[in-house]
C-alpha cells in the first residue's frame, strides 16, 4: 500500500467553491503550516494562497508542489481565521476569495509583513566629538543640541523643531547622526477633559463599560445627542484595560473629523484605514493591528477585516448607513460581520445612530440587542424647527422658491451658514430638446424601452452617465430634429451653486459633492473654505453624516419628493433617515436651527410623520407595513444577479438557477425578471429573488443549489452573482 504523503489544502483568490492540494515546498518543511501564506503555481500563474488545513495524498505524482512559504509563521488564525470562514459559508463565496479581501493589497500579492517600528534620530560616535565645532546657532547645531542626551523620534522632533529633516540630513552628511528604528509608542490613555455628560450620557457609558462581554447595544440618539462623547468615555475605559478598539464609519469624509477629535481627546495615537491610504499605509495599519500595536484604529468598511488580538471593543457609527454593504466582489455587511466578531471575541459592541436602521430597531425590541436611548440634544442646543414649504404654482429660479432666497439672506445678514442639501449631483439630470423632446440617453445603459439619461456637468458642457461613467461633449444641435433649443432640465448640485454664487456674490458659496471631494482630504479643504465666516454649503448625501458645523443653522432641503414614489421597499427608511440627518446638521450649538423642506406634496403621510411624530413613529409605522408584507426584516433575502451581452442567455442562466430552487418549500422565488435598470455599461441585466421567513432554510437551499449552479454550462456564458441580505434590489 502506498504511503501517505503530508499535503496542503491551499484557498485560491479564485472563483473556484473548493481548495487545491499541494505539496509542501521542497526543502521547507514547516510544522505549523495554518494560515500561513504560500506561493503555489497556478495553470501558467504563480498565486498567493493561504493554508487552511493539512492533508494526506497516497497520489503525490499527479499533485504540484507549492514554490515557496510567504510568511514565517501563520498569518490568519484564531478568532479572524473563524470569522472569515464564517463569511464564507454565510455569503456562500469561494473561501479563497474571502480571505484575500480579508488582506491589504501587498499582502494579497505576497508582499512580506511591513514593519511598523517607529524612527528616531541620534548622534554618532563621531558626531558627539565633532558636533560641537558647528556654526553656533545654525539649524543643524540646534538638532544636535537636541540629541546631546538621547535619541528623539521623529515625532517629538516634529514639535521641537520646525524644517529639522533638513539639518538631520546635512549632519547624516557629515556622518555626525544616525536614523535608527525604534519600537512604537504605547502611550497610556488619558480621557482629557471634555463636556459633562447628561443622565442619559451617563447611564449609557456605565451600562457599556459594565457588560464583561459580548452584547450589542443600539445606542440611539437624535442628532446631536453626544453619542461621539460616549463613545469616547467607552473607549477610553477599554484601552485603559490594555485592549484595542475598533471605530468603523461609513464615509471617508468622516475619519479625519473622528481622527481629530479621537486624539485630542484620548492621547493616543490613532490609526486610520481607508481606500484613500495608499497600499503601503493600509498595509502597515493592518500589520500593526496584527502585532497589538494599533490601539485604536478609525477606519471605513473594510476596516472590519483588522486583526485584533487583544480586543476590547467595536463601535459602529451611523450603524444605519448603506456603505457599510459591499456591492460588488464579496458582497459582505460590515456591521452584520463586525456583531459576528464581536461575539467570537466576546466584546460589547455598540451600534449608534440618529435613525436606527429598521433591522436593528426591529432587534432591539426583540431584546437581542440593548436599546440606549439619547432623547435630547446634548449642553443648551435645541431641536430645530422644521418648516415644510408648498411650492406648488410657486415661482422656482433654479429649484429655489422666493421665501428660501430671503430665509438664506436672512440668515447670512446674522452672520450665520446654510447648507442647501440636493441628492443630486451635476448641473442638471436630463438634457432635453424643447423642439421635438429628444432626451439625452446613455448609449450603454439604455434600453429600446429603458432609457438611462445622461447627467449634464460642468454649466452645461459635458454629458456623463453615473451608472457605468461614460462621457461625451453636449451636441451643438439636436441628434434629431437639429433644433439649437437644447436644454438642461431640472436641478443638481452644480446648478444650485451657480445660482446661489449669482444670488449671494459677497459670500462664500461651497459645494460638496463626489465630483469636488474625489481628492485625498478634500472634504476637509472644502469645509475650510467656510470656515466660521457667513456662508453657504451646497451637498449632497455627503453632508448628511456625522458632520458638526456649529455655524450652521439653516438647512434647506431642494426637491425630496422624488423619493416618496419609489419602487424600492427601502427607499421610504432611506428617504427617512437622509431628512433626519440632514436637517440634524442645523442648530447644533447655542444658536436654534431652522429646517425648510421644499415639496409639492405637503400632505404625504411620510412627511406628516416625520415632522409631527419624528423618526420612531415612522420606523413603528414602516415595521408594521413591512411585517404585512413579507420584507426584511421579517423575512430573508437572497438575489441572484446575471448578465450578458444576449439578455436571453442571462435569463436562460437565471432560469436554470430558479429550477434548482423548489417553490412549495418554506423558500419562495420570484422571477427570473429584468432588473430595474435593465442594462448597464452594455451588459443586459436580470435577477432571481429567492425568500424566506426562516434563514436557516434558506441558507440550506442555497449550499444545495450552488455546487449544481457551478455545475451548469450557462454559468461560463454569463456574469452572475449571489447577494444574501442585498440592501438594493437594482
Amino acid at each position: 500500500m502506498p504511503d501517505c504523503l503530508p499535503t496542503l489544502r491551499v484557498a485560491l483568490p479564485v472563483p473556484l467553491p473548493q481548495l487545491f492540494d499541494y505539496l509542501p515546498p521542497a526543502g521547507a518543511a514547516c510544522a505549523d503550516p495554518v494560515g500561513r501564506r504560500v506561493k503555489v503555481p497556478f495553470g501558467p500563474r504563480e498565486l498567493i494562497g493561504v493554508v487552511v488545513e493539512p492533508g494526506t495524498s497516497t497520489d503525490a505524482a499527479n499533485l504540484r508542489p507549492a514554490l515557496a512559504w510567504v510568511d514565517p509563521q501563520p498569518l490568519l488564525v484564531g478568532e479572524l481565521a473563524r470569522s472569515l470562514h464564517w463569511l464564507s459559508r454565510y455569503t456562500h463565496a469561494p473561501l479563497g476569495e474571502v480571505l484575500a479581501t480579508a488582506l491589504p493589497g501587498p499582502l494579497r500579492r505576497g508582499e512580506p509583513l511591513p514593519d511598523t517600528h517607529a524612527w528616531a534620530w541620534q548622534l554618532s560616535e563621531s558626531g558627539r566629538t565633532g558636533a560641537p565645532g558647528l556654526r553656533r546657532g545654525s539649524r543643524p547645531a540646534r538638532l544636535a543640541d537636541l540629541l546631546a542626551a538621547e535619541a528623539v523620534d521623529e515625532d517629538r522632533l516634529d514639535t521641537q523643531m520646525e524644517n529639522w529633516r533638513e539639518a538631520a540630513r546635512n549632519l547624516a552628511r557629515r556622518g555626525y547622526a544616525e536614523r535608527i528604528a525604534i519600537p512604537p509608542p504605547r502611550a497610556a490613555a488619558e480621557l482629557r477633559a471634555g463636556p459633562q455628560l447628561n443622565e442619559e450620557q451617563r447611564a449609557a457609558v456605565e451600562t457599556i463599560t459594565a457588560s464583561g462581554g459580548f452584547a450589542t447595544f443600539l445606542l440611539d440618539g437624535v442628532t446631536g445627542s453626544g453619542k461621539t462623547e460616549v463613545y469616547l468615555q467607552a473607549i477610553a475605559h477599554c484601552l485603559a484595560q490594555g485592549r484595542q478598539a475598533l471605530v468603523l464609519v461609513p464615509e471617508i469624509g468622516l475619519t479625519p473629523q473622528t481622527l481629530g477629535r479621537f486624539r485630542a481627546r484620548l492621547g493616543v495615537p490613532v490609526h486610520a484605514l481607508h481606500s484613500g491610504l495608499s497600499d503601503g499605509e493600509r498595509a502597515r495599519v493592518w500589520a500593526a493591528a496584527w502585532r497589538g500595536e494599533a490601539r485604536l484604529v478609525v477606519g471605513t468598511r473594510s476596516a472590519v477585516f483588522l486583526p485584533l488580538p487583544q480586543a476590547g471593543l467595536i463601535v459602529i457609527d451611523e450603524e444605519h448607513d448603506g456603505s457599510y454593504k459591499q456591492q460588488d466582489g464579496i458582497r459582505y455587511h460590515a456591521r452584520d460581520f463586525a456583531l459576528v466578531r464581536g461575539k467570537a471575541l466576546d466584546i460589547p459592541v455598540i451600534l449608534g445612530s440618529a435613525t436606527p436602521s429598521l433591522e436593528s430597531l426591529h432587534n432591539a425590541q426583540g431584546g437581542r440587542y440593548q436599546h440606549l436611548r439619547l432623547s435630547r440634544r446634548a449642553g443648551e442646543a435645541k431641536p430645530p424647527r422644521v418648516r415644510v414649504l408648498d411650492v406648488r404654482k410657486r415661482p422656482l429660479q433654479d429649484g429655489l422658491s422666493p421665501e428660501v432666497l430671503a430665509g438664506i439672506d436672512a440668515a447670512l445678514g446674522r452672520g450665520e451658514q446654510v447648507l442647501v442639501f440636493k441628492n443630486r449631483r451635476g448641473y442638471a439630470p436630463v438634457l432635453l430638446c424643447h423642439d421635438c423632446g429628444w432626451t439625452a440617453a446613455c448609449h450603454r445603459c439604455s434600453t429600446a424601452l429603458h432609457r438611462t439619461p445622461m447627467t449634464v456637468h460642468a454649466g452645461g458642457r459635458r454629458l456623463q452617465c453615473h451608472h457605468c461613467g461614460a462621457r461625451q461633449p453636449v451636441p451643438l444641435a439636436c441628434p434629431d430634429c437639429a433644433s439649437l433649443a437644447l436644454q438642461p432640465q431640472g436641478i443638481g448640485t452644480e446648478r444650485l451653486e451657480e445660482r446661489l454664487l449669482a444670488a449671494f456674490p459677497e459670500v462664500a458659496v461651497v459645494r460638496i459633492d463626489r465630483s469636488t471631494t474625489q481628492r485625498r482630504d478634500a472634504l476637509e479643504t472644502q469645509l475650510a473654505r467656510l470656515g466660521d465666516a457667513p456662508g453657504i454649503l451646497v451637498g449632497t448625501q455627503i453632508l448628511a453624516k456625522g458632520h458638526d458645523l456649529p455655524k450652521l443653522t439653516m438647512v434647506v432641503v431642494v426637491g425630496i419628493d422624488e423619493g416618496l414614489f419609489s419602487a424600492d421597499f427601502r427607499a421610504r427608511e432611506k428617504l427617512a433617515q437622509q431628512l433626519i440627518q440632514v436637517a440634524g446638521r442645523a442648530g447644533r450649538a447655542e444658536r436654534p436651527g431652522e429646517v425648510w423642506l421644499q415639496t409639492h406634496h405637503p400632505e404625504n403621510p411620510l412627511l406628516h410623520t416625520l415632522v409631527n411624530g419624528g423618526y420612531h413613529a415612522f420606523a413603528h409605522g414602516e415595521l408594521q407595513q413591512r411585517e404585512a408584507a413579507g420584507f426584511p426584516p421579517f423575512a430573508h433575502l437572497a438575489m441572484f444577479r446575471a448578465e450578458a451581452k444576449d439578455v436571453a442567455a442571462a435569463n436562460q442562466f437565471l432560469g436554470e438557477v430558479g429550477g434548482l430552487a423548489a417553490s412549495d418549500g418554506p423558500v419562495e422565488r420570484y422571477g427570473p425578471m429584468p432588473a430595474p435598470m435593465p442594462r448597464r455599461a452594455g451588459f443586459q441585466r436580470a435577477q432571481l429573488l429567492l425568500s424566506s421567513d426562516q434563514r436557516a432554510a434558506l441558507h440550506r437551499l442555497l449550499d444545495t443549489m450552488l455546487p449544481a449552479i457551478h455545475a451548469l454550462p450557462q454559468a461560463r456564458r454569463v456574469r452572475w452573482s449571489l447577494d444574501v441580505d442585498p440592501m438594493d434590489l437594482y
